[in-house]
């Protein structure tokens, strides 16, 4: 692992697996501390090890807690001093329908304040400390978030991660702030454990997390608003 610094701090929920992960690794090669959070320790601890405790700092943390959240931002501000960006990338996807099958209205309720209420959340605790730095926020939205999907209850959360976005981008705009929106096709990550995956092109996370550190790494000025990636062949 490179020994770089660039003095920058990176905060990245959801980083345990998948797209969140891939951005750690990259973030870190990239000189980056990297502040990784996530509901599973072991996972995190494995990871943080791998990074190396000097550049990298384990929060375990449900997105869907406030308190928690509050006590991740205060434990990263103590460890390193500053946030420079913020990834909010944590979510996740049940499979129930509108109609069909054995509705499970748990799911729902658990999937939106993750994925929606915990975006958020990360949002409102995070962008005072990226106001003082004039720093980045991102956010991992999807192509069902821009596309109608038949699915389940899921691509509504993604719409409304779109709105988001937008929302803070127009709230944070005259402060120096960026906003991106990092919208994926079909990704091959664990957010398919028991759900039943398209059979389609896919995407690695390392590629969706390539989007992710071309957003960071334009200069101050450039705002990279939106990335949409799919993978080749996937129509919509």
């Amino acid at each position: 692992m490179t020994t770089s610094d660039n003095g920058r701090v990176l905060l990245i929920t959801g980083a345990s697996t998948g797209i969140g992960r891939a951005t750690a690794i990259l973030a870190v090669a990239a000189g980056w501390k990297v502040v990784a959070a996530a509901r599973s320790e072991q996972k995190l601890a494995a990871l943080e090890a791998e990074l190396g405790a000097e550049r990298a700092m384990a929060v375990p943390c449900d997105v869907s807690d406030w308190g928690q959240q509050e006590t991740m931002v205060r434990q990263a501000i103590e460890r390193f001093g500053r946030l420079d960006a913020v990834f909010a990338n944590a979510a996740f996807s049940k499979g129930s329908s509108f109609i069909d099958g054995e509705h499970k209205p748990d799911e729902w309720r658990d999937m939106v304040m993750t994925n929606l209420f915990g975006a958020a959340a990360t949002a409102r605790l995070t962008l005072p400390e990226l106001v003082k730095t004039r720093g980045h926020f991102l956010v991992t939205g999807s192509v069902l978030g821009r596309v109608t999907s038949i699915r389940n209850l899921y691509a509504a959360t993604k719409w409304a991660i779109t709105g988001m976005a937008q929302a803070i981008r127009n709230e944070v705009a005259s402060c120096g702030v960026r906003v991106t929106l990092i919208e994926p096709g079909i990704v091959d990550t664990p957010f398919w454990d028991g759900l039943q995956k398209p059979a389609a092109p896919e995407l690695l996370p390392e590629d969706v997390a390539r989007g992710v550190m071309y957003a960071l790494g334009q200069p101050p000025h450039v705002d990279v608003s939106e990335i949409i990636i799919r993978p080749t062949g996937q129509a919509h």
